[in-house]
């Protein structure tokens, strides 16, 4: 089976062109190719598909065989896939995926891929739709308590669940013991992926995320998205914001006036392989 490693920030994913390769048991594929020992090592794997609704469909798997329905960073290294190897000549795609279908524009240098700016659609912020347990309609700025520490927090769906606190200082903050508490709190029905989020000034901001079924991870997109969101809501900074995370920048775009967020950033192919172990 031949497949891709590509990045977006850091936040590395095994890609495969389901139009030539077969996948019998993508969940059992997705926990053996992502282990980072024994397998290709990433953050999990994403299924290149044909679509009767879009250009093309992505599958996505997380590192512990679970399905999300979007990743930020992997649908914009999915954008470039389908360009740089010839699967599309057009610089503007549509891809489905669980969470809707989304629409991808490209900034072609040397002939590939470079940037890419994905229309991420409208934020979900109904508690019933993100999904959190919650007596009110929104949970915005809503206190948490989590191993006896109080948060304030703001739940945003961008077709996979966020929830996003504000610190002092994200460089210091306990993540590998806050991450896995928040994750599978009981007020998220489906867990959540959890951003700690430090503002700088009003059109900078710095996050650090523990993904839903995967830990900690150098970016995400769908997080920094819904970081954004919640900067927004909660008057923290202006409607474009740039997003720095350990693996690098976003810029972020929540256009109130249309209810749509806009995501821009890079995406990289780190080495094409071949194996017949998985």
């Amino acid at each position: 089976m031949k497949f891709t490693k590509m990045e977006g920030l850091g936040n590395d994913y095994v890609y495969i062109n389901c139009f030539s390769e077969k996948v019998e048991n993508p969940e059992k594929l997705a926990i053996a190719m992502s282990d980072r020992h024994f397998g290709v090592g990433s953050d999990g794997v994403i299924l290149i598909k044909p679509s009767d609704k879009a250009d093309f469909t992505m599958d996505m798997y997380n590192a512990d065989g679970s399905r999300s329905e979007m990743c930020g960073n992997g649908i914009r290294c999915v954008g470039k896939y389908v360009y740089d190897y010839g699967l599309t000549d057009k610089t503007s795609i549509s891809v489905e995926t669980l969470a809707g279908i989304k629409y991808l524009d490209f900034v072609i240098k040397d002939g590939k891929v470079d940037m890419v700016t994905v229309d991420m659609g409208a934020p979900i912020l109904k508690a019933d739709q993100v999904p959190v347990r919650s007596d009110k309609e929104q949970v915005i700025d809503e206190k948490i308590t989590v191993a006896g520490v109080d948060y304030h927090m703001t739940c945003v769906s961008m077709g996979n669940p966020h929830a996003v606190m504000f610190v002092g200082d994200t460089e210091h903050f306990p993540l590998e013991k806050a991450g896995p508490l928040f994750e599978h709190h009981e007020v998220f029905p489906n867990r959540v992926n959890a951003e700690f989020v430090q503002v700088i000034d009003r059109h900078t901001v710095k996050m650090r995320v523990w993904e839903r079924g995967t830990g900690e991870t150098l970016a995400c997109g769908t997080g920094a998205c819904a970081t954004a969101v919640a900067c927004v809501l909660n008057g923290k900074t202006d409607d474009e914001v740039t997003v720095k995370l350990l693996g690098g920048d976003l810029i972020i775009r929540f256009d109130r006036e249309n209810n749509k967020v806009y995501m821009t950033g890079p995406a990289k192919v780190v080495f094409d392989g071949e194996t017949d172990r998985f």
